[in-house]
């Protein structure tokens, strides 16, 4: 009995666009587990930098936190959810609030924030000082919206360990556009 070469050639494209798809999801499930993904802003304590709701991508691969960078990390100890913040100060070096002044400062020098919202104001629940050196790798991070933002200046937070980090936010996907204040 003659086979039909249309037949065989369709059921033939068929299993190579599935391998094709296989292996594309594969490299995409890769990509997003070691080196990129995505998350959602959820809240207000990144205003007016980022707004809930907005979609950033996150670069993960070899990865080292520096002061300003936004990252998103997971706590764990209090909070469950992932949180988007910005690193202010990293292991070995001084921080110090100001709270009645609305000055941060690291290492004696005063910190330029024109991306903040708001007075950088004590939290309900504040760490005891903030005149200490951050132990290495721990990470002291604020959301840019001072008045709303849980925190490394609360002990829901505290110092985030480096190892809690997911990575640093480098573009926002809608707006589509390049994070500038995390360069």
């Amino acid at each position: 009995m003659p086979q039909n070469p249309k037949k065989h050639a369709l059921l033939a494209f068929g299993f190579e666009m599935a391998e094709f798809l296989t292996k594309m999801l594969a490299i995409l499930l890769i990509i997003s587990a070691f080196f990129c993904r995505q998350v959602t802003v959820n809240g207000s304590s990144m205003n007016d930098t980022l707004h809930d709701g907005e979609r950033l991508l996150v670069w993960s691969f070899c990865y080292e936190p520096e002061p300003r960078d936004i990252v998103v990390i997971t706590h764990g100890a209090k909070i469950d959810n992932m949180l988007i913040k910005r690193v202010i100060a990293v292991g070995g070096q001084r921080l110090n609030i100001d709270y009645s002044k609305n000055e941060v400062s690291v290492d004696g020098v005063l910190l330029h924030e024109d991306y903040i919202k708001g007075k950088t104001i004590k939290p309900v629940n504040p760490i005891k000082n903030t005149g200490f050196v951050i132990p290495d790798g721990y990470v002291f991070v604020m959301g840019d919206n001072r008045e709303n933002s849980t925190d490394s200046r609360s002990v829901l937070v505290d110092i985030v360990p480096v190892q809690n980090i997911i990575g640093k936010a480098f573009f926002r996907l809608s707006p589509a556009q390049q994070l500038a204040m995390c360069n």
